[in-house]
């Protein structure tokens, strides 16, 4: 059912944004839905299926929202929070967002390093990113991540920002925003429940460690920046 466009009779609202129907689409047929939107929703709405949720009793819950409207995870249980006696088991997502940075802890004028690591699920250099939590801005969640992920303290560097748009999982639409950040420390601590292992690289020789078209431009944008580190 995810990423599915359905059309939606609309019982009612059940809380602000938060509303109450049945879908329906091409070989299904009143699948009990809620319907999320930033605007009134009347009688009908046709839409795209944002999320399923899977309740602690087994039901599964499709979650509309309009066409052209993004929510993340972290809105949507929100917004589902607002339910009485509804405890949510699982949540899949259509949109995922995720914040990290590019690491750079500079030695001398002439001497760059670069954090790269590989999580558990990866085959591929990147760098330390994760998923925006409930109320957090997207640098609140690069620091965050970087800490918890690395154990390092850093700065956001002013003026960069990256956004990444790809779909890993097929339907999945996936969005990463990249900052720069500095270090003053290469003192790493990983997590080892997240990440499998970790290099610092010349700031020179990254590219060659990364392969994603997504890595090799943040990579690119942050050698054109470096003047701003301190």
């Amino acid at each position: 059912m995810l990423a599915k466009k359905v059309r939606v009779n609309v019982y009612g609202e059940i809380s602000n944004g938060l509303y109450s129907g049945y879908s329906s689409a091409e070989g299904i047929n009143n699948v009990s839905s809620y319907v999320i939107s930033r605007k009134n929703v009347y009688e009908f709405l046709r839409g795209v299926v944002v999320a399923v949720a899977t309740l602690k009793s087994g039901e599964q819950k499709c979650i509309v929202a309009p066409e052209g409207e993004i929510f993340y995870e972290p809105e949507i249980r929100e917004r589902l929070s607002t339910l009485r006696n509804v405890e949510i088991k699982t949540l899949n997502c259509l949109y995922e967002k995720s914040c990290g940075a590019i690491i750079i802890y500079k030695a001398n004028e002439d001497n760059h390093k670069v954090l790269l690591v590989k999580n558990h699920n990866g085959r591929y250099w990147s760098f330390p990113k994760g998923h925006v939590e409930k109320g957090e801005t997207e640098e609140e969640t690069a620091i965050r991540e970087i800490k918890e992920e690395t154990g390092l303290d850093v700065e956001i560097v002013d003026s960069f920002r990256e956004v990444s748009d790809y779909c890993p999982f097929g339907r999945i639409k996936k969005r990463v925003v990249f900052f720069m950040a500095q270090t003053f420390s290469t003192d790493v601590k990983v997590q080892k429940e997240e990440i499998d292992s970790y290099i610092w690289v010349d700031l020179n020789d990254v590219h060659n460690k990364c392969t994603y078209d997504n890595d090799l431009r943040v990579i690119k944008k942050a050698r054109a920046n470096i003047s701003k580190l301190k």
